[in-house]
């Protein structure tokens, strides 16, 4: 019981909110409160100044974090251990931006080691990193460059960005646009923390382009379909535009390309299961 109570704590520590903590968690707000309720009854400790609607960790806490982060880093040591004991069997979780690139690596993995079971989550770019680094997933794939020493990396592949219409929209006519041409169309984006999002915002910084309205839409499919009803346009990686009459892909003049990255923690990637997909992720780029 303590050991969940203590993730709890580490959770609304780490993000502020018991709201976010329970999401994160996959918990309700109500238990989460009661887990830290009961926490700070038990053993007679603040671990939370409450006030305002962000929640600060108190000087008592504070103390305790560092604890609680080693203790959990040590219990996700031990679960990975055990799932990656087997010679033939096992479990290995995957974080992913979108399963384009990754899903060919899944099915290389299951025709090789077919009694291996396979999870994959999907997020946004800072989503999955924090995934792995939290030892919520093995490896991750973003688009999110990251110079971290902690991590092994390889490059999956890379795309352009380009522009995706609806087929009556005024600029369907166009094969190639310059970014100054994205002036004053709404303009659907994804959430915060999305790769593509940052790329988009440099590039028109770069053309000094403001556009005329941004929908903040938290996911590929959601803004594929925004696109679909017309609601607006949207820059996104050439491989995500789905094949539909009802669309227009556009090349956009000078956009960066995106690359995605497979990440594995340094001191876990000779574990057998993450070694065998990185070995085919290798395989694939050469």
């Amino acid at each position: 019981m303590l050991a969940s109570e203590l993730k709890a704590f580490y959770m609304v520590a780490r993000l502020g909110s018991i709201t976010q903590a329970a999401k994160k968690l996959g918990l309700s707000q109500p238990t989460v409160t009661t887990q830290i309720r009961s926490l700070e009854a038990q053993y007679g400790i603040e671990l939370f100044y409450r006030g305002g609607r962000r929640l600060v960790v108190s000087e008592e806490g504070a103390r305790l974090l560092p604890m609680v982060m080693e203790l959990l880093r040590q219990e996700a040591d031990i679960e990975f251990h055990l799932r990656n004991s087997g010679q033939v069997q096992g479990s290995l979780r995957l974080g992913a931006t979108a399963p384009y690139y990754v899903l060919g690596l899944v099915k290389r993995l299951r025709e090789r080691h077919p009694h291996v079971q396979v999870s994959l989550e999907i997020g946004n770019s800072q989503q999955v990193i924090e995934a792995l680094e939290e030892h919520r997933v093995d490896l991750a794939a973003s688009s999110q460059l990251e110079e971290d020493s902690r991590f092994t990396r390889l490059v999956l592949g890379h795309d352009p960005l380009v522009l995706a219409v609806h087929r009556s929209h005024p600029l369907a006519a166009h094969a190639s646009l310059a970014p100054a041409a994205l002036a004053g169309q709404c303009l659907l984006m994804r959430e915060v923390g999305s790769t593509t999002r940052v790329l988009t915002e440099q590039m028109l910084l770069a053309a000094g382009v403001s556009p005329g309205a941004v929908l903040e839409i938290g996911s590929r499919e959601s803004i594929r379909e925004a696109v679909l009803q017309n609601l607006g346009v949207s820059v996104i990686a050439r491989h995500e535009v789905p094949d539909n009459p009802d669309l227009r892909v556009i090349t956009l003049e000078g956009a960066p390309l995106i690359c995605e990255y497979l990440y594995c923690l340094r001191d876990r990637r000779q574990a057998r299961l993450p070694a065998a997909l990185l070995a085919i992720a290798r395989e694939r780029a050469s």
